[in-house]
Protein backbone atom coordinates (compact mmCIF):
# COMPACT_ATOMS: atom_id res chain seq x y z
CA UNK A 1 0.00 0.00 0.00
CA UNK A 2 1.09 3.41 -0.63
CA UNK A 3 1.54 4.93 2.67
CA UNK A 4 1.92 8.38 4.53
CA UNK A 5 3.74 8.10 8.11
CA UNK A 6 3.26 10.33 11.00
CA UNK A 7 5.41 9.84 13.92
CA UNK A 8 8.45 11.36 15.93
CA UNK A 9 10.26 9.81 18.60
CA UNK A 10 11.95 6.64 18.57
CA UNK A 11 8.95 4.94 19.86
CA UNK A 12 7.53 4.88 16.64
CA UNK A 13 11.21 3.99 14.14
CA UNK A 14 10.23 0.50 14.33
CA UNK A 15 6.64 0.49 12.56
CA UNK A 16 7.85 3.18 9.92
CA UNK A 17 10.88 0.75 9.69
CA UNK A 18 8.90 -2.34 8.68
CA UNK A 19 6.68 -0.06 6.73
CA UNK A 20 9.54 0.80 4.22
CA UNK A 21 10.72 -2.53 4.07
CA UNK A 22 6.53 -3.60 3.67
CA UNK A 23 5.06 -1.54 1.41
CA UNK A 24 5.32 2.12 0.03
CA UNK A 25 6.39 4.73 1.82
CA UNK A 26 5.94 8.12 0.02
CA UNK A 27 6.27 10.60 2.76
CA UNK A 28 6.82 11.64 6.67
CA UNK A 29 5.60 13.88 8.84
CA UNK A 30 7.20 14.52 12.03
CA UNK A 31 7.74 17.12 14.49
CA UNK A 32 10.34 20.43 13.84
CA UNK A 33 13.62 19.77 14.63
CA UNK A 34 14.47 21.04 18.17
CA UNK A 35 17.90 22.25 20.11
CA UNK A 36 18.88 19.65 22.14
CA UNK A 37 21.61 18.87 25.09
CA UNK A 38 24.02 20.86 27.09
CA UNK A 39 25.12 22.47 23.30
CA UNK A 40 21.71 23.28 22.09
CA UNK A 41 22.21 21.86 18.61
CA UNK A 42 19.42 21.00 16.41
CA UNK A 43 19.37 17.54 16.07
CA UNK A 44 16.20 15.68 13.75
CA UNK A 45 13.62 13.52 15.28
CA UNK A 46 14.66 9.95 15.43
CA UNK A 47 11.60 9.40 12.94
CA UNK A 48 13.46 11.88 10.25
CA UNK A 49 17.15 9.93 10.61
CA UNK A 50 15.71 6.79 8.84
CA UNK A 51 14.01 8.66 6.79
CA UNK A 52 16.34 10.62 5.03
CA UNK A 53 18.65 7.41 5.61
CA UNK A 54 16.14 5.84 2.97
CA UNK A 55 15.58 8.91 0.69
CA UNK A 56 11.94 9.45 1.96
CA UNK A 57 10.32 13.30 1.75
CA UNK A 58 10.14 15.00 5.08
CA UNK A 59 7.30 17.50 5.87
CA UNK A 60 7.48 19.13 9.19
CA UNK A 61 4.70 21.47 10.03
CA UNK A 62 4.38 23.39 13.07
CA UNK A 63 0.33 22.62 12.82
CA UNK A 64 -0.81 19.98 10.82
CA UNK A 65 -4.36 21.57 11.14
CA UNK A 66 -3.05 24.52 9.52
CA UNK A 67 -1.40 25.86 6.23
CA UNK A 68 -1.05 23.42 3.17
CA UNK A 69 -0.36 20.45 4.77
CA UNK A 70 -4.05 18.81 3.82
CA UNK A 71 -3.52 20.03 0.07
CA UNK A 72 -0.10 18.08 -0.14
CA UNK A 73 -1.53 14.81 1.58
CA UNK A 74 -4.33 15.04 -1.22
CA UNK A 75 -1.99 15.62 -3.69
CA UNK A 76 -0.24 11.95 -2.44
CA UNK A 77 -3.46 10.48 -2.55
CA UNK A 78 -2.05 7.57 0.21
CA UNK A 79 -4.12 4.42 0.99
CA UNK A 80 -3.27 4.93 4.27
CA UNK A 81 -1.98 7.13 6.88
CA UNK A 82 -0.34 5.51 9.87
CA UNK A 83 0.39 7.94 12.98
CA UNK A 84 2.40 6.87 15.86
CA UNK A 85 3.14 9.34 18.98
CA UNK A 86 3.15 11.87 15.86
CA UNK A 87 2.72 14.89 18.71
CA UNK A 88 -0.03 16.40 16.98
CA UNK A 89 -3.55 15.77 16.44
CA UNK A 90 -5.18 15.32 12.98
CA UNK A 91 -8.15 17.42 11.80
CA UNK A 92 -11.25 15.63 10.47
CA UNK A 93 -10.33 16.97 6.71
CA UNK A 94 -7.09 15.41 6.88
CA UNK A 95 -8.35 11.93 8.57
CA UNK A 96 -10.89 11.61 5.26
CA UNK A 97 -8.03 11.79 3.11
CA UNK A 98 -7.06 8.19 2.65
CA UNK A 99 -9.29 5.60 1.01
CA UNK A 100 -8.50 3.50 3.85
CA UNK A 101 -8.23 5.72 6.86
CA UNK A 102 -6.04 6.99 9.35
CA UNK A 103 -4.48 4.47 11.61
CA UNK A 104 -2.80 5.10 14.92
CA UNK A 105 -0.74 2.22 17.16
CA UNK A 106 -1.15 3.19 20.79
CA UNK A 107 0.90 1.92 23.40
CA UNK A 108 -2.23 0.80 25.84
CA UNK A 109 -4.81 -1.82 25.80
CA UNK A 110 -7.50 0.26 25.15
CA UNK A 111 -9.86 1.74 25.99
CA UNK A 112 -7.50 2.10 29.15
CA UNK A 113 -4.99 4.88 29.50
CA UNK A 114 -6.37 7.09 26.46
CA UNK A 115 -3.71 9.71 26.38
CA UNK A 116 0.35 10.82 25.96
CA UNK A 117 1.36 9.12 28.40
CA UNK A 118 -0.40 5.08 28.40
CA UNK A 119 3.12 3.66 29.83
CA UNK A 120 4.21 5.62 32.70
CA UNK A 121 0.39 5.37 34.37
CA UNK A 122 -0.52 2.10 33.64
CA UNK A 123 2.99 1.08 35.99
CA UNK A 124 2.11 4.00 38.57
CA UNK A 125 -1.39 2.82 38.58
CA UNK A 126 -0.23 -1.01 39.47
CA UNK A 127 -1.73 -2.38 36.11
CA UNK A 128 0.11 -6.04 35.72
CA UNK A 129 -0.63 -5.99 32.04
CA UNK A 130 -0.30 -3.12 29.11
CA UNK A 131 -0.04 -4.35 25.77
CA UNK A 132 -0.39 -2.28 22.17
CA UNK A 133 -3.65 -1.43 20.31
CA UNK A 134 -4.38 -0.25 16.48
CA UNK A 135 -7.17 1.56 15.55
CA UNK A 136 -9.13 3.31 13.30
CA UNK A 137 -8.50 6.93 14.16
CA UNK A 138 -11.65 9.42 14.49
CA UNK A 139 -11.32 12.65 15.78
CA UNK A 140 -11.37 12.36 19.67
CA UNK A 141 -7.97 11.60 21.50
CA UNK A 142 -7.83 7.69 21.14
CA UNK A 143 -11.51 6.81 20.93
CA UNK A 144 -11.39 5.23 17.35
CA UNK A 145 -12.48 1.82 16.63
CA UNK A 146 -10.15 -0.51 17.49
CA UNK A 147 -8.16 -3.46 14.91
CA UNK A 148 -5.68 -5.52 16.80
CA UNK A 149 -4.34 -5.95 20.44
CA UNK A 150 -1.41 -7.74 22.04
CA UNK A 151 -0.46 -7.72 25.35
CA UNK A 152 2.62 -7.89 28.05
CA UNK A 153 3.04 -8.67 31.88
CA UNK A 154 3.98 -6.03 33.68
CA UNK A 155 6.00 -7.46 36.59
CA UNK A 156 6.58 -6.26 39.83
CA UNK A 157 9.76 -4.76 38.86
CA UNK A 158 9.13 -3.23 35.76
CA UNK A 159 10.38 0.09 35.19
CA UNK A 160 8.56 2.44 32.75
CA UNK A 161 11.91 2.87 30.19
CA UNK A 162 11.76 -1.24 30.10
CA UNK A 163 7.91 -0.84 29.05
CA UNK A 164 8.59 1.48 26.79
CA UNK A 165 11.17 -0.65 25.12
CA UNK A 166 9.28 -3.92 24.78
CA UNK A 167 6.14 -2.25 23.34
CA UNK A 168 8.11 -0.36 20.94
CA UNK A 169 9.35 -3.38 19.52
CA UNK A 170 6.27 -4.96 19.72
CA UNK A 171 4.27 -1.74 17.78
CA UNK A 172 6.25 -3.10 14.70
CA UNK A 173 4.62 -6.53 14.97
CA UNK A 174 1.06 -5.48 15.84
CA UNK A 175 1.08 -2.91 13.04
CA UNK A 176 2.46 -5.91 10.41
CA UNK A 177 -0.51 -7.48 11.43
CA UNK A 178 -2.91 -4.90 11.21
CA UNK A 179 -2.20 -3.68 7.82
CA UNK A 180 -1.90 -7.29 6.30
CA UNK A 181 -5.46 -7.73 7.32
CA UNK A 182 -6.69 -4.04 6.33
CA UNK A 183 -5.22 -4.74 2.94
CA UNK A 184 -6.87 -8.23 2.78
CA UNK A 185 -10.38 -6.51 3.91
CA UNK A 186 -10.49 -8.59 6.64
CA UNK A 187 -9.67 -5.73 9.22
CA UNK A 188 -12.48 -6.24 12.33
CA UNK A 189 -13.59 -2.42 13.84
CA UNK A 190 -14.75 -2.79 17.90
CA UNK A 191 -16.04 -0.30 18.83
CA UNK A 192 -14.60 1.37 22.42
CA UNK A 193 -16.70 0.89 25.82
CA UNK A 194 -15.90 5.05 27.04
CA UNK A 195 -17.69 3.40 30.37
CA UNK A 196 -14.38 1.76 30.95
CA UNK A 197 -11.62 4.48 29.47
CA UNK A 198 -9.43 6.29 31.59
CA UNK A 199 -6.57 8.76 30.74
CA UNK A 200 -3.31 9.09 30.74
CA UNK A 201 -2.10 12.59 30.73
CA UNK A 202 1.39 14.04 30.36
CA UNK A 203 3.92 13.73 32.98
CA UNK A 204 5.44 16.43 34.57
CA UNK A 205 8.45 16.98 37.31
CA UNK A 206 5.79 18.38 40.36
CA UNK A 207 3.80 14.81 39.82
CA UNK A 208 6.70 13.06 40.54
CA UNK A 209 7.47 14.22 44.70
CA UNK A 210 7.02 11.14 46.51
CA UNK A 211 3.91 11.01 49.53
CA UNK A 212 5.59 8.60 52.21
CA UNK A 213 1.74 8.49 53.33
CA UNK A 214 1.02 6.18 50.32
CA UNK A 215 1.64 3.01 50.98
CA UNK A 216 5.07 0.81 49.56
CA UNK A 217 3.54 -0.78 47.14
CA UNK A 218 1.83 2.41 45.93
CA UNK A 219 5.27 4.41 46.30
CA UNK A 220 7.23 1.44 44.42
CA UNK A 221 4.86 1.86 41.26
CA UNK A 222 5.47 5.96 40.97
CA UNK A 223 9.16 4.91 41.47
CA UNK A 224 8.92 2.43 38.44
CA UNK A 225 6.53 4.31 36.76
CA UNK A 226 8.56 7.60 36.69
CA UNK A 227 11.93 5.73 35.60
CA UNK A 228 13.80 7.59 33.87
CA UNK A 229 12.09 10.47 33.64
CA UNK A 230 11.11 12.59 35.44
CA UNK A 231 12.39 10.35 37.88
CA UNK A 232 10.59 10.19 41.61
CA UNK A 233 11.81 12.87 44.21
CA UNK A 234 12.34 12.82 47.61
CA UNK A 235 14.49 14.55 50.08
CA UNK A 236 17.31 13.99 52.91
CA UNK A 237 17.63 16.88 55.42
CA UNK A 238 17.20 19.66 52.41
CA UNK A 239 18.93 18.05 49.43
CA UNK A 240 16.83 16.42 46.90
CA UNK A 241 16.95 13.02 46.43
CA UNK A 242 16.08 11.18 43.25
CA UNK A 243 15.01 7.89 43.53
CA UNK A 244 15.26 5.06 40.75
CA UNK A 245 14.72 1.64 42.36
CA UNK A 246 13.01 0.17 45.38
CA UNK A 247 11.69 -2.98 46.71
CA UNK A 248 8.72 -3.34 48.91
CA UNK A 249 9.30 -5.22 52.12
CA UNK A 250 6.82 -7.58 53.66
CA UNK A 251 8.66 -6.65 57.48
CA UNK A 252 6.66 -4.41 59.80
CA UNK A 253 8.31 -1.70 62.00
CA UNK A 254 7.35 1.18 64.11
CA UNK A 255 7.83 4.57 62.71
CA UNK A 256 6.29 7.50 60.78
CA UNK A 257 5.69 7.64 57.13
CA UNK A 258 9.07 8.71 55.88
CA UNK A 259 11.73 7.79 58.50
CA UNK A 260 14.50 6.23 57.66
CA UNK A 261 14.39 2.86 59.86
CA UNK A 262 17.28 1.34 58.64
CA UNK A 263 20.80 1.70 56.25
CA UNK A 264 22.36 -1.54 54.76
CA UNK A 265 24.68 -1.83 51.79
CA UNK A 266 21.35 -3.84 50.89
CA UNK A 267 19.61 -0.29 50.83
CA UNK A 268 17.93 2.77 52.64
CA UNK A 269 14.34 1.29 54.45
CA UNK A 270 11.79 3.74 54.96
CA UNK A 271 8.42 3.60 56.75
CA UNK A 272 5.48 4.17 54.65
CA UNK A 273 1.79 4.77 55.29
CA UNK A 274 1.64 1.05 54.68
CA UNK A 275 5.20 -0.91 55.35
CA UNK A 276 8.32 -0.27 54.70
CA UNK A 277 10.10 0.80 51.13
CA UNK A 278 13.47 -0.32 50.64
CA UNK A 279 15.43 2.21 48.45
CA UNK A 280 18.05 0.89 46.31
CA UNK A 281 19.45 3.19 43.64
CA UNK A 282 18.93 6.83 43.95
CA UNK A 283 21.19 10.14 43.14
CA UNK A 284 21.77 13.15 44.60
CA UNK A 285 22.65 16.79 43.56
CA UNK A 286 26.10 16.39 41.61
CA UNK A 287 26.73 12.93 42.02
CA UNK A 288 26.39 10.43 39.66
CA UNK A 289 23.42 7.92 39.85
CA UNK A 290 24.78 5.11 42.16
CA UNK A 291 23.26 2.02 44.54
CA UNK A 292 22.79 2.77 47.72
CA UNK A 293 25.94 0.17 48.71
CA UNK A 294 27.94 2.67 46.66
CA UNK A 295 26.76 5.66 48.08
CA UNK A 296 27.07 4.69 51.68
CA UNK A 297 30.71 3.81 51.27
CA UNK A 298 31.66 7.70 51.53
CA UNK A 299 28.23 9.02 52.84
CA UNK A 300 26.54 9.41 56.06
CA UNK A 301 22.51 8.09 56.10
CA UNK A 302 21.42 8.21 59.20
CA UNK A 303 18.15 6.78 60.41
CA UNK A 304 15.12 8.84 62.24
CA UNK A 305 15.86 11.25 59.56
CA UNK A 306 11.83 11.76 58.33
CA UNK A 307 12.47 12.07 54.59
CA UNK A 308 10.40 14.90 52.55
CA UNK A 309 10.13 17.15 55.61
CA UNK A 310 11.61 20.11 53.98
CA UNK A 311 10.49 22.13 51.17
CA UNK A 312 11.07 19.78 48.27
Amino acid sequence: MKVVFMGTPDFAVPCLDMLIKEHEVVAVFTQPDKPKGRGKKVQMTPVKELAVEHDIPVYQPVRIKKGDSADILREMNPDIIIVIAYGQLLSQEILDIPKHGCVNVHASLLPAYRGSAPINWAIVNGETKSGVTTMFMDIGMDTGDMILKDEVEITETTTAGELYAELMTLGGKTLKNTMDMIEAGTAPREKQDDALACHAPPMNKEMSVIDWSKTAKEINCLIRGFNPWPVAISSYTGLKMKVFKSTVLGEVKKGNPGEVVAVSKEGIDVMTGDGILRLEEIQFPNKKRMTVSQYILGNDVKTGVVLGDENE
